[in-house]
């Protein structure tokens, strides 16, 4: 009998790289996606097209058109898989903010509710298996943002004197007292009952607190993905709008397939149930928006049309935001990046020309 992912959200960009590489290990691969990603954000977002390359690619992907908030459907497939499931990688979400304030029932039903269920059906019919959570920097609000930020010509960065300055943000930046958005909220909720059901019911549960995942595979939305919808802007020629902060913001990036190796480690050897891990690109690949139009003009040889509108600066979003990942890999040393933010960059223009051309 084959051992068994079952990886939610498997058409997006996390979930289709977990699907490939998991399957390399030798699983089978309950694939779930009902392309919510589509009445989010538009057809030019659905990730049909990655599903269906996994169909005629992975040949023990099982794919489920299952919304993640049907308990009885949910409850059904892990019932049949019970004896082969050993991981479980949670990657479906409603996954912007400004999205969530226009239907903050549907955001909080897809991203806290249906955590909930996933954990219980886990719970019910395969309590050793590994629970992978991919959660959110925005768990902490705007709290990074009353840190004491320096505007430079190009970017905000952090007061070199700030213990956070070196490395960047860690696990201990508070959660309380802050706006989170409600998309952040809901991520905060189901981050937290993840932690639960691992240190009451003893489950091998894990939060990654994700600075920017990214990668050719990310379907960009204008509300969803700025590094994979900006690329697309420029490559097509197309205008793009900056929300605010003087597109000086800066985020970390990290591949997905960077991400995905350190959901094999935590699979191969689990922390203590419960642990949470920020992860991002840290240090090592992180940029601003300013310095990402500059690159990919250097990189494409032409203007990209863009402007900035401070008057939609998103509520609560981050100004700077870097992940200190010192926690995670003195857990798991053997972990290394293979992908700089201009790898990223450079992956990501290719594809987009492909798909253009």
């Amino acid at each position: 009998m084959y051992k068994t992912a079952i990886i939610t959200g498997s058409g997006g960009l996390v979930g289709s790289e977990a699907c490939k590489f998991f399957h390399s290990k030798g699983f089978n691969i309950i694939g779930i996606d009902n392309d919510k990603r589509a009445y989010f954000f538009g057809a030019a977002a659905s990730t049909k097209w990655q599903v269906s390359q996994l169909q005629s690619t992975l040949s023990r992907y099982e794919h489920h058109n299952i919304d993640i908030t049907d308990f009885a459907a949910l409850d059904l497939l892990f019932s049949l898989h019970a004896l082969s499931i050993e991981v479980i990688v949670h990657c479906a979400a409603q996954p912007s903010h400004d999205w969530a304030a226009k239907e903050p029932l549907t955001d909080f039903e897809v991203n806290a509710t249906a955590t909930l269920k996933l954990l219980e059906c886990t719970r019910k019919y395969a309590p050793q298996a590994v629970f992978i959570f991919t959660s959110t920097n925005k768990v902490y609000g705007d709290n990074p943002n009353f840190l004491p930020l320096v505007e430079l010509e190009t970017r905000w960065e952090i007061s070199p004197d700030h213990p956070f300055a070196t490395e960047g943000i860690d696990e201990s930046m508070s959660i309380e007292n802050c706006t989170h958005s409600i998309f952040g909220v809901s991520k905060t909720a189901a981050d937290l009952m993840v932690q639960e059901y691992g240190r009451y019911f003893g489950m091998h549960t894990i939060s990654f607190r994700g600075g920017c995942l990214t990668g050719p595979s990310h379907s960009g939305a204008e509300l969803h993905g700025f590094l994979a919808y900006l690329v697309k802007c420029a490559v097509e020629k197309k205008p793009y709008t900056v929300f605010g902060y003087k597109g000086k913001q800066v985020r970390d990036n990290i591949h997905s397939a960077d991400l995905v190796v350190a959901f094999w480690e935590v699979f191969q050897n689990p922390p203590l149930p419960g642990t949470v891990y920020n992860m991002g690109g840290s240090r090592h690949s992180n940029i601003s928006m300013l310095e990402a139009i500059n690159w990919l003009e250097n990189k494409l040889g032409w203007k990209v049309d863009f402007t900035i509108d401070e008057n939609r600066a998103r509520k609560g979003d981050h100004i700077w935001y870097i992940s200190d990942v010192r926690k995670f890999k003195n857990d798991y040393p053997n972990w290394k990046y293979q992908y700089s933010i201009e790898d990223i960059l450079n992956e990501m223009v290719s594809s987009c020309q492909l798909k253009t051309s």
